[in-house]
């Protein structure tokens, strides 16, 4: 009889970073163990629960039997297992009783073709196995295979030692209303639970599997699911939050989920005063060492007021609030400490310290690394046409922040810091971005530095970072990417296409490369680098939408600037979309494969050369078309130099109709190979269309 399966293990509380992943691959393995098993159905369904305190999963049509199933038994090649006479042999009769049917008739064997042998195959039904026996398995599988680095080895009331995640208490497995007899940790199966610690008492017995969601919630005041948990925090968070904005990072809201059964909402609050202090510190401080939910106003302002999530539901939370704000306290006057301390020393005075800091041993100190990237930057300013020496002054400035106490503290806010000590300082306003905007974009999706001065420093950061991390060996292999070089390549192709800087990215790294060129233990990483930043490209082009033939044909022209990249693309794009598309993409593809076979090195087409009316009139029509689609290619309407190419379909098509190109007359061939190579150069200004023929 097909049923809902429910499995729980109720522990000590669980790591609240990995529940989820825990959860999953618990559920995940006794899933698959009983599919392969066929005791699932296609209409079961799993549901995965995980509290701090417990591990669940319930699956909908569970037979309790699995069905019947039909062995076909390979015994062994006829030549092997039958005498001349067709008697068995002593080699057949080993097989048969290590199959257990030492005395078949051996008729009742089906002969059949085996690859190049005839063979014998034993035909049977094989009986359904129970329930218990599968689940057993699927248990003892999933505990062992749990995503943890080291298991908990533990001593059971009864002496018996056993290892796991936390201790286990008690096992829950049922099917439909019945237990299911296994046994896992020295413990045995039954149909009792536990609810909240505090909230709820006693053992809650379990009527039923499809009641155990329910039977949590009213009698246990547990919320098992763990999307259930985090929506209903999310939807709390913005009701205490009365119409001001909830900081609530996914990150922050996953492990809060992890540390309550029964979430509850509450209000604190500290002192005005504090807000005179950074609010990122604040926020932070909040969000890492407290878990709490920091307010901000319409315009980003920070709240003196915050939220938490409390494992507590009662009507007289006052002890709950006042212990929670008497704890934070301290982290924010630990903050404001940090903040003034920091402010009575300049940024400046700060920089010799560096020189203490070592980057790389191959690379020298985070001094000698910033004396590179200032080189690089004011180079890069320049190319922008941007003012050198504002440039010059934030590069020296970016990373004092490093050796504040702040950011000692706290990692997470370098940079950011960085741009109120400077501010602090009277530093220019765009010295004062650029400590923060230098290390932007940080992330997928993250902002670009938005002045000029940042944006000239990011790109030399990470093009220093490139080109020197490379340059002594140590590119990423596979998944490793310990120096994050895959995101710094990101950041480059992002800033110079979204920003639509006219750069050369090899000059760029040819400057990186040169001003890294005096350390000994360099090796040139131009070409490397250049091709991992171009893999990084396709794929960034990939997830933007773009087609591989699209993102082939305008990259195949190996562009060394960006700032057009994409309109090139949704030039490649419309085009594609036009009917005269096709054919001129498949004439484009056969004039290179033409050009590409001949050695010829034709100059100009001559008119009196001509012969053939459908050549006369292709060079007649590319004449008067080149003009326009010139001007508009200079003008950077790509769309419009392809639709201007476009009309030249009939006479291309026309051409390879009438025209035999590799003629045995020289000067025809010569002529002709002169006209394609005119015509191939105006089709492929914008992108190489020959990438879009299939």
């Amino acid at each position: 009889m097909n049923q809902t399966l429910l499995v729980e293990l109720l522990t000590e509380e669980l790591p609240p970073k990995a529940l989820t992943k825990l959860a999953d691959s618990f559920a995940g393995t006794i899933e698959k163990s009983l599919r392969q098993d066929d005791f699932l159905t296609d209409a079961s369904k799993k549901t995965v629960y995980a509290t701090p305190r417990r591990l669940a999963i319930t699956i909908t049509n569970v037979r309790d039997v699995s069905p019947d199933k039909p062995i076909r038994q390979k015994v062994l090649p006829v030549s092997v297992a039958l005498d001349a006479d067709g008697k068995p042999t002593a080699p057949l009769k080993k097989k048969l009783a290590a199959l257990n049917i030492p005395d078949i008739d051996i008729s009742t064997l089906e002969v059949a073709r085996d690859g190049k042998n005839d063979c014998l195959f034993y035909n049977y039904t094989a009986s359904g196995i129970p329930l218990a026996a599968s689940l057993q398995k699927a248990v003892e599988k999933a505990a062992h295979e749990l995503p943890v680095p080291k298991m908990m080895t533990y001593q059971r009331p009864d002496g018996e030692t056993v290892e796991f995640v936390r201790p286990v208490h008690e096992i829950v497995a049922m099917h439909g209303e019945n237990v299911v007899p296994i046994a896992l940790l020295g413990l045995s199966a039954g149909r009792t639970t536990h609810g909240h610690r505090f909230l709820s008492q006693g053992e809650i017995g379990i009527l039923a599997a499809d009641y155990y969601a329910v039977t949590l919630e009213t009698r246990g005041k547990i919320i098992p699911g763990f999307q259930a948990r985090k929506d209903r925090i999310r939807a709390m968070l913005i009701e205490k939050a009365k119409g001001d904005k909830v900081l609530m990072p996914e990150s922050l809201l996953d492990e809060v989920t992890a540390l309550v059964e029964w979430p509850i909402v509450y209000e604190c609050h500290f002192e005005e005063s504090f807000l005179e202090v950074p609010q990122e510190c604040l926020i932070l401080t909040m969000q890492t060492n407290q878990k709490y939910f920091a307010l901000t106003d319409a315009e980003g302002r920070l709240r003196s007021r915050f939220l938490i999530v409390s494992n507590m539901e009662t009507n007289t939370p006052q002890r709950i609030i006042s212990g929670n704000e008497r704890v934070i306290r301290p982290r924010l006057s630990d903050a404001r400490f940090f903040f003034e301390q920091d402010k009575k020393k300049r940024l400046e005075e700060r920089l010799p310290g560096l020189a203490n800091v070592v980057y790389h041993n191959k690379l020298g100190t985070l001094a000698q690394r910033m004396a590179r990237v200032r080189l690089l930057a004011v180079f890069i300013a320049g190319k922008m046409g941007i003012d050198t020496q504002l440039v010059d002054r934030a590069a020296r400035l970016v990373k004092a922040d490093l050796l504040t106490e702040m950011v000692g503290e706290f990692p997470e806010l370098q940079g950011i810091m960085g741009t109120y000590y400077a501010r602090h300082d009277g530093e220019h306003e765009e010295v004062a971005l650029a400590c923060t905007e230098h290390y932007q974009p940080r992330f997928a999706g993250d902002v670009l530095p938005a002045t000029p001065t940042g944006t000239a420093i990011a790109l030399a950061d990470k093009l220093e970072t490139l080109a020197g991390i490379w340059g002594i060996g140590l590119q990423p292999t596979g998944d490793r990417d310990p120096f994050a070089l895959r995101r710094h390549a990101l950041g480059i192709l992002r800033i110079l296409i979204e920003k639509k800087l006219p750069l050369s990215l090899r000059k760029m790294l040819a400057e990186a490369v040169g001003i890294l060129s005096t350390n000994a233990t360099m090796t040139d990483p131009t070409e490397g680098v250049l091709a991992f930043v171009m893999e990084r490209l396709r794929g960034l082009l990939r997830d933007r939408g773009y087609s591989p033939a699209e993102i082939d044909a305008v990259l195949a022209q190996n562009p060394d600037r960006f700032d057009n990249l994409i309109d090139r693309l949704e030039a490649v794009r419309a085009f594609a979309a036009m009917p005269e598309s096709v054919s001129l993409a498949a004439a484009n593809k056969r004039i290179t494969n033409i050009l590409k076979k001949s050695d010829i090195n034709a100059g100009d087409v001559h008119t009196d050369i001509l012969a053939e009316d459908s050549e006369k009139k292709l060079f007649a029509d590319m004449t008067v078309v080149k003009p326009e689609a010139d001007r508009k290619f200079a003008a950077g309407d790509y769309t419009g130099t392809l639709k201007t190419l476009a009309q030249l379909r009939d006479d291309v098509d026309a051409f390879f109709t009438n025209v035999m190109v590799m003629t045995d007359d020289t000067r025809l061939r010569n002529n002709r190979i002169a006209l394609l190579k005119q015509l191939h150069a105006m089709m492929n200004q914008v992108a190489d269309i020959s990438k879009l023929a299939s």
